[in-house]
């Protein structure tokens, strides 16, 4: 665990402490900074309202995306079924098509294992052929 990089507040120059509230962060170009604040302190209202708007707006973007999802999957499924078969593009329809399936049927993201097992389905290493002599 990497050690937190402490910066002052400026509006209440609070200590770490009890009775003050610890706000925790990723730094821009990484690590994690933390900043103390007192409970009456402007910086920390700020950030919790800045917080609340960010979740919030996650939320509705949830929202939005869970009601049109449903219709564009179908709309790329269909697309992938009308390719014909044996094109070189039938594989990468196909393969975006069980990738998007996949990420429906999860809450989160599709995880490494899944994404490698859809493409090598749908894109299988070439196997040596055995005919062939090696010299």
């Amino acid at each position: 665990m990497t050690e937190a990089e402490r910066v002052d507040c400026t509006d209440c120059f609070a200590l770490p402490g009890p009775d003050n509230t610890r706000v925790v962060y990723v730094k821009t170009g990484g690590g994690i900074g933390e900043t103390w604040h007192t409970s009456d302190c402007p910086a920390l209202a700020i950030t919790q309202i800045n917080m609340e708007e960010g979740s919030k707006r996650v939320r509705e973007q949830d929202a939005w995306a869970r009601g049109v999802f449903p219709a564009g999957h179908e709309r790329l499924r269909k697309a992938a079924a009308a390719m014909p078969a044996g094109t070189a593009a039938q594989p990468f329809g196909d393969a975006l098509s069980e990738l998007v399936q996949a990420q429906a049927d999860t809450t989160g993201i599709v995880v490494l294992h899944r994404w490698a097992e859809i493409l090598e389905r749908h894109f299988p290493p070439e196997l040596p052929d055995p005919d062939r002599t090696t010299e």
